[in-house]
């Protein structure tokens, strides 16, 4: 597959290398359907140099601007964040941004909290496990619960009072995915992992490319990476444009989506459960917990447990 490294609007993949500013410039507006991204969280990370945060969000708004620019009439942004942490505070960096978007008059849809279980453990405030993601747009905009709806927890619940009593109660394509997602992070053992330390997974995006964009719309993403939203928007038959600055994350973003565009790239199926680790014995010689017996009959109604997949 021909991936292009300027803005073509007839090309199916542009991965540009070099500042994002400098590749929104060259988009005309209303290009994109979906921006989607991650920018760096000014923690000194190795992709990026660490600044006062008033000069870290002073560039934020010159690269929301040029988004919003680039933005389709019935497109969305999703701008993907978690903490800035300074002297062992923290700052909440979609509080910070959200006043970025709505001086260009944008309209928030939903707060999406993404809950993951491993990260950097903390011994003076409780670990973070949990980023978000702000939805916006404008008055006008798409969206396709229909294609995103998760199982029901309780599909055969019927309605018990009413005109439609004994009738199913729950929608039979399944229920709405809500506004918390608990979805794996890419650790060292996730099947996408690959040099960078800040990775996020293919599924994330999947979820907000499905529901916001139609085959052969343009998702855009600003700071790409190692292309997670480029394999995302391909995989979905979507045009994939980004910008990525360090040129090792640029190269391993080429390889995946030629491999994804191939239908040979590993990633984690959406519709896969997340891991349940077994309940752990007690140490040798400790005497195994007993159960009163309000908890055996607990247990007892509740069935069998399926064995949980990696």
């Amino acid at each position: 597959m021909a991936i292009a490294g300027v803005y073509d609007p007839d090309a199916p993949i542009v991965l540009f290398g070099g500042d994002c500013r400098e590749f929104l410039a060259t988009l005309p507006a209303g290009a994109a359907r979906l921006i989607v991204t991650s920018p760096p969280y000014n923690l000194g990370k190795a992709y990026e140099r660490r600044r006062a945060l008033d000069v870290y969000l002073a560039e934020q708004a010159e690269v929301i601007a040029d988004a919003v620019r680039v933005l389709a009439p019935e497109g969305s942004i999703c701008w993907q964040v978690g903490n800035h942490v300074d002297a062992g505070e923290v700052f909440p960096l979609d509080a910070l941004v959200y006043p970025l978007f709505k001086r260009h008059g944008l309209r928030l849809r939903n707060r999406i909290v993404w809950h993951f279980e491993h990260g950097l453990h903390c011994a003076r405030r409780f670990s973070g496990r949990h980023e978000t993601i702000l939805w916006f747009t404008r008055d006008a905009y798409a969206f396709r619960l229909d294609r995103v709806r998760v199982p029901q927890k309780y599909p055969g619940k019927r309605h018990f009072k009413g005109p439609n009593v004994g009738r199913p109660s729950c929608h039979p394509l399944g229920k709405n995915p809500g506004d918390v997602w608990s979805i794996p992070n890419v650790k060292h053992n996730h099947v996408e992992k690959t040099a960078h330390p800040c990775q996020f997974p293919v599924e994330l995006v999947e979820r907000l490319v499905l529901a916001l964009t139609d085959p052969g719309d343009l998702v855009l993403d600003p700071y790409m990476g190692v292309g997670s939203t480029a394999v995302a928007a391909v995989l979905h038959r979507r045009r994939a444009a980004g910008a990525e600055i360090e040129p090792r994350y640029l190269s391993i973003a080429r390889d995946r989506v030629v491999l994804a565009a191939a239908g040979r790239l590993r990633t984690r199926p959406m519709t896969r459960p997340i891991y349940v680790p077994p309940a752990p014995s007690p140490p040798a010689g400790l005497p195994r917990p007993r159960h009163s017996s309000r908890q055996r009959s607990i247990s007892s109604c509740s069935g069998p447990v399926p064995t949980p997949r990696s």
